[in-house]
């Protein structure tokens, strides 16, 4: 594109960039486009309202035409931002990290009862947050229980550098620390509260998936074995002997898994205590207590 051609005014690159999102065939091209002309532009929904002939920079309408571009050929919006809003925190992503998602939020949602009903008991409570990615299951639990203390593991040394940023980032780096393990592998004390998010899709269903997910999201934050219930198994198998006594386990599962991980973690010793819906009306997030 020409220099001459390039949007002089913020109504202008905004329309710009929806129609190139819209030509595209991107689902949400309107919102879309709303959130990367505010990052690139510097500006804000309430300046595009205001003050919509406000002149950019070429350098700006750059960075914005580049971005769009990255969309239009199914770059997820938040990767392009380098960001995501994740229960009123703002979380940096990584390319080793999953992009946090709503329905995640029915799992924070869901344990917190638990984890208050332990401080009013405790005046403190633990938390282990197994394949902790950005943070955001844990990160989220501290800005909502500030009694709350959490560790944070992940295979992923990348992974664990974002998440102690993201920590950094939001005030919450003195209640946080983050430990390279497998699993249960580093781990000898025990918490009141174990919480993971992982990896569930099972082996044939991982071409299936969107190419927005499959291409951007890491592998290893996906798979979860042949039938996608190798991580509950691991879960379930040793989670008794690092829970406090009236601790909780509790996991997200896939939209049509929770039968089958529930009988996991049954024949394991645990009984379901709480079961979450996401939005959809599927059931998403499961605590487990011991028998």
């Amino acid at each position: 594109m020409g220099e001459a051609r390039l949007p002089g005014s913020l109504d202008v690159l905004l329309r710009q960039a929806r129609t190139i999102l819209r030509e595209a065939g991107i689902a949400g091209a309107a919102f879309d486009a709303r959130l990367i002309v505010e990052h690139f532009a510097g500006t804000s929904q309430a300046e595009l309202i205001a003050s919509p002939d406000r002149a950019v920079t070429d350098d700006e309408a750059k960075a914005v035409l580049a971005a769009v571009r990255e969309r239009a050929e199914g770059k997820p919006v938040h990767r392009i931002l380098g960001y995501r809003e994740f229960y009123g925190l703002k979380l940096m992503l990584s390319p080793e990290t999953l992009e946090p998602r709503p329905d995640t939020e029915t799992l924070v949602d869901m344990v917190l009862p638990h984890l208050r009903q332990t401080v009013g008991r405790k005046g403190t409570c633990t938390i282990l947050d197994m394949g902790t990615g950005t943070g955001a299951i844990a990160l989220a639990l501290l800005s909502a229980v500030p009694e709350a203390r959490a560790v944070g593991t992940d295979i992923s040394g990348h992974a664990l550098a974002t998440a102690r940023a993201n920590a950094d980032m939001n005030g919450y780096s003195e209640r946080f620390v983050t430990r390279r393990s497998d699993w249960f592998g580093e781990i000898e004390e025990s918490f009141d509260l174990i919480v993971s998010n992982p990896p569930y899709i099972a082996t044939a269903e991982m071409d299936d998936l969107p190419g927005e997910v499959r291409k951007h999201d890491p592998i290893t934050a996906l798979h979860g074995g042949a039938d996608g219930l190798d991580a509950y198994r691991k879960i379930a198998a040793k989670a008794g002997r690092h829970l406090n006594a009236a601790g909780a386990v509790a996991v997200e599962v896939g939209s049509s898994q929770a039968i089958d991980v529930k009988e996991v973690f049954a024949s394991s010793g645990f009984r379901t205590a709480s079961v979450a819906a996401d939005l959809a009306g599927h059931d998403r997030a499961i605590l487990f207590v011991a028998c």
